[in-house]
């Protein structure tokens, strides 16, 4: 039977820290429609009988109407294939959701908090929905395959093995106890990176589209075959735009013109979005927002300093004057509080600037 299998495309997220820069929010909320348009495409010229979406199609706080409406008439254009959705945290299956509330296509099922299994020609599909933005009761010995002999499959959103306090409250499972289930293949959602293999049966096949830059790489759908002897699996990168990041070394940079002209000499990949982080040593006051009102490439939308001051705090307090006096007020502080370092670093270079 083949498939495509996607998660984590959060319709209508604001992208709020994603950058300083006014319009990539809206641009990449209509990047998200141009991946939807994407995703139909390719089912209809594959003929794809089965389409899974695990968790979080969308953004329950920030979610329209008309964009709900949108995805529901792609749907219609795929009519012969069956649509399976398991609501994930960021899109909970609520008394007020959409999930609830809207007339959707008929080949749409969209499971809720209690486990269903859903009988096709050539599968059982199983599958499971948050009913709040966190869960962690879900216990998986309660439930069997039925018929083994059949391709069986689990729809679900949530955290594999999860370590934390804050990965149980988002579903947590264990892998070893999916894998005894003995499921020719589980469409997972949650963790927006993918852990594609070409064979596998767990899979997560991450964010359709990156959300910020901590989703570096490729973002798109998991695509292929299932059988009872083994799967054919295909990842496909569907976002034409990757972040990346990229580091300058402040320490020999005196002045903002000469860490401008730093960032000018950078070379950039098409489609690429960047963020620049400022490490090393810095010799001047970095103002950020300042950085910005130069004349910078369009493809540089986040600029992060990671810069310390270049001071020798212990030689300074050595000194016989006020630098020295306040130098040895700011080591007691950094001695007491250390959690504080940043700020108490900050302080110590506008008191050295002033006193300068």
């Amino acid at each position: 039977m083949n498939f495509v299998h996607i998660a984590d495309m959060h319709l209508d997220a604001q992208f709020k820290m994603l950058s300083d820069k006014n319009g990539i929010g809206e641009q990449r909320r209509y990047d998200q429609r141009k991946i939807l348009k994407k995703i139909i495409e390719y089912i209809k010229e594959n003929h794809t009988k089965y389409f899974f979406i695990s968790g979080d199609l969308y953004e329950h706080e920030y979610v329209r109407k008309s964009t709900i409406e949108y995805l529901n008439e792609l749907f219609k254009e795929i009519g012969e294939t069956q649509i399976f959705i398991s609501p994930g945290n960021h899109d909970p299956f609520l008394k007020n959701s959409f999930y609830n509330n809207f007339i959707w296509n008929d080949n749409v099922h969209i499971f809720t908090s209690e486990l269903q299994k859903v009988e096709t020609e050539e599968a059982d599909i199983y599958g499971f929905g948050f009913n709040d933005f966190y869960c962690s009761g879900l216990n998986f010995n309660q439930f069997n395959i039925e018929n083994k002999n059949k391709i069986n499959i689990l729809i679900i959103h949530g955290t594999l093995d999860g370590a934390n306090l804050e990965d149980m409250q988002y579903n947590s499972m264990s892998k070893k106890s999916l894998e005894g289930k003995g499921f020719d293949y589980i469409a997972l959602g949650h963790i927006h990176k993918n852990n594609f293999e070409e064979h596998g049966k767990i899979i997560y096949p991450g964010s359709t589209i990156a959300m910020g830059f901590d989703e570096l790489g490729e973002h798109g759908m998991v695509v292929g075959e299932i059988t009872k002897q083994k799967n054919k699996l295909k990842f496909i990168k569907l976002d034409d735009i990757q972040f990346e990041k990229t580091e300058i070394n402040c320490t020999e940079i005196n002045s903002i013109e000469e860490l401008i002209e730093k960032i000018n000499f950078l070379t950039f990949l098409n489609n690429n979005l960047y963020e620049i982080i400022l490490t090393g040593k810095r010799n001047f006051e970095i103002n950020i927002n300042d950085i910005y009102k130069y004349q910078l490439d369009e493809k540089i939308i986040k600029i992060k300093n990671k810069t310390t001051i270049n001071y020798n705090i212990e030689k300074i307090s050595k000194e016989n004057n006020l630098r020295g006096l306040f130098a040895k007020e700011i080591l007691k502080e950094l001695e007491n509080n250390p959690y504080n370092k940043n700020i108490i670093n900050r302080a110590f270079e506008i008191g050295m600037e002033i006193l300068e």
